[in-house]
């Protein structure tokens, strides 16, 4: 590509490193159209003789030519008249004829103009008969690319006016600073759009390529930009703007799947906020609905439901030793199981919609977050904290539960139970100092809080397995709880896998193991089930144990992570 001389002496100009550029960025180029588009556009010849103008001027500015005159034109307009009365001759007739020619006449203009530094352009005057309460109109060009513009309009129901209704951060429409909410829409591209329905304009801008031509009539009110401070939530449900109906603008929404994290950009509208995904290149953001107007959508469609006990057979419990889960068919030792403050129809009260959520990364020297385990009887919950255990003993550790029966021989108090009296554990129940407790034969068996705080202070992981109705009371800024939920693969592989294994079984807290049979087979999806709908938002890990091993490398992985890397948590636990 030919380069632009420059003067003798006179250092690289403009034009000459817009002649080597397309080389420069040749090896940053990663497809052959993309390399031709810049040869092309860096080689207009149109390019270059604007460059070199703007070169020679800034050239001039630098110098600061003093002009002989500043009334060149004048001057050649005088000379034509003085020579028309002089005796014509072939000098002469060439010297009027080149005086005359429109060439000369706009160049002695423009070295006049440039002379006297007159360059603002001269504009008409007003009609006398404008209406001085007529609005101003706006033109406004903008260049769409495949991107949509960002921007979504309605009609007045009173007036019947086209109005810009909503600007989206970070699109094409939000970049430009031209347009704003409440702005007319008189024209686009020339068409009027008085007599159009939305969709209609719609369809018209989504046809239109290149730049596009707005004619508007500003609002009256143009609020400064606002900077907000940056807030992120994560999505506790799935959102497809696809597939709501209430939504403004179909494709102006944002889709995301329950775990996203999700960076508000705007909280104006009430009913629908502004979004980007957290991390995407895309600066423009998309509608999703607020936290309030979610709410009420769930509220009015889904009925509160809450997740039954687990049904047993009569020869076994569901793990009562160290999760303290009673079977149902015994309903004198078990009526009394998971009595709380908060029941199960308060925590569901809490519709899941939105959680603001902040990075965090745990310090060196912290202690470390309590990991939660839940999954249905049999899934293999006890498996996997062994396998922990074994691995690393110094690094993983489990509570010592509390008991209110007495001692037995070669029993030691701290090692398999807290020996405490019945009155005392009645009034640490009271006084809220167990995370799930229960009573088996006339004793009183539970997990409390200070034998979670007793290991975290000892620089361990506390393992901890409970019913999922008791996450919510342990997600404070104390404990930070990792929840890991391990469900069951299908059916038919359970029954292909654990046709050889046992389940434990418990008349007395020692328990025993029996094979399993298909009812604990449809119990456990079932269940499983029921845990993932009711309560999977509390979720931050799931893990399917379709095979002992390989569920085990990817918990350790995953408690691996959020010992030593960045995550998300609530807000909340970083304000204690």
């Amino acid at each position: 590509m030919p380069a632009l001389a420059t003067g003798a002496g006179h250092e690289p100009g403009l034009y000459e490193l817009l002649a080597a550029l397309p080389s420069q960025l040749q090896p940053h180029v990663s497809r052959p159209e993309d390399n031709t588009f810049l040869q092309d556009m860096f080689g207009e010849r149109s390019l270059h003789s604007l460059v070199k103008i703007h070169e020679r001027l800034q050239h001039y500015e630098e110098s600061k030519p003093v002009p002989v005159l500043d009334s060149a034109a004048a001057l050649a307009h005088e000379l034509s008249e003085e020579l028309e009365r002089k005796p014509a001759n072939g000098e002469i007739k060439e010297l009027l004829k080149l005086l005359a020619k429109p060439h000369i006449k706009s160049l002695l203009t423009v070295h006049d103009a440039v002379a006297q530094k007159s360059y603002d352009p001269e504009l008409p005057p007003l009609p006398e008969d404008i209406d001085d309460d007529e609005d101003s109109v706006k033109i406004i060009r903008l260049v769409k690319n495949k991107e949509p513009l960002g921007a979504t309009i309605m009609r007045d129901e009173h007036t019947g006016a086209i109005l810009v209704a909503r600007i989206m951060r970070g699109g094409a429409a939000d970049r430009s600073g031209l347009i704003h909410v409440g702005d007319e829409l008189k024209e686009v591209n020339g068409i009027p759009v008085d007599d159009k329905k939305p969709e209609e304009i719609i369809r018209i801008l989504a046809q239109s390529q290149g730049a596009i031509t707005f004619k508007v009539v500003p609002s009256v009110k143009e609020e400064p930009p606002t900077k907000e401070p940056k807030v992120f939530v994560k999505a506790l449900f799935d959102y497809d703007p696809k597939e709501d109906k209430a939504i403004p603008c179909k494709e102006a929404g944002l889709a995301f799947k329950k775990g996203s994290i999700l960076q508000i950009m705007s909280q104006d509208d009430a009913t629908w906020w502004q979004a980007k995904l957290e991390g995407d290149a895309n600066p423009r953001a998309g509608l999703i609905p607020s936290k309030q107007f979610q709410e009420r959508r769930f509220a009015l469609r889904r009925p509160v439901a809450t997740l039954p006990f687990q049904r047993s057979s009569s020869r076994r419990s569901s793990g009562f030793r160290r999760s303290f889960r009673l079977s149902r068919r015994d309903k004198k030792t078990n009526k009394s199981m998971y009595e709380c403050k908060k029941s199960e129809m308060y925590d569901m009260a809490d519709v899941p919609t939105y959680e603001e959520v902040t990075p965090y990364r745990r310090q060196s020297g912290g202690k470390h977050r309590l990991v939660v385990l839940v999954g249905p009887t049999g899934v293999g919950l006890n498996e996997l904290k062994r396998k922990l255990l074994i691995t690393d003993a110094q690094h993983f550790s489990v509570t010592i539960p509390h008991t209110s029966r007495a001692k037995r021989n070669q029993e030691s108090d701290g090692v398999e139970y807290h020996f405490i009296s019945k009155n005392l554990f009645e009034t640490d129940i009271h006084n809220n100092k167990f995370i799930e407790y229960g009573e088996y034969k006339g004793n009183y068996y539970g997990t409390s809080l200070d034998s979670v705080r007793s290991v975290l202070s000892k620089d361990k992981v506390c393992l901890l397995d409970v019913q999922p109705h008791t996450i919510k009371h342990l997600r404070t800024a104390e404990f930070k709880p990792f929840v890991v939920f391990v469900k069951p693969p299908a059916i038919e592989r359970l029954r292909e896998t654990r046709k050889n294994a046992r389940i434990i079984s418990g008349k007395d807290d020692k328990g025993s193991a029996k094979p399993f049979t298909e009812e604990d087979f449809q119990e456990m999806v079932s269940t499983a089930q029921s845990m993932e709908t009711q309560y999977g938002h509390l979720f931050e890990k799931v893990i399917v144990n379709d095979d002992l091993s390989a569920a085990f490398s990817e918990l350790r992985l995953a408690l691996k992570k959020i010992e030593t890397e960045t995550h998300w948590v609530p807000v909340s636990w970083t304000h204690s």
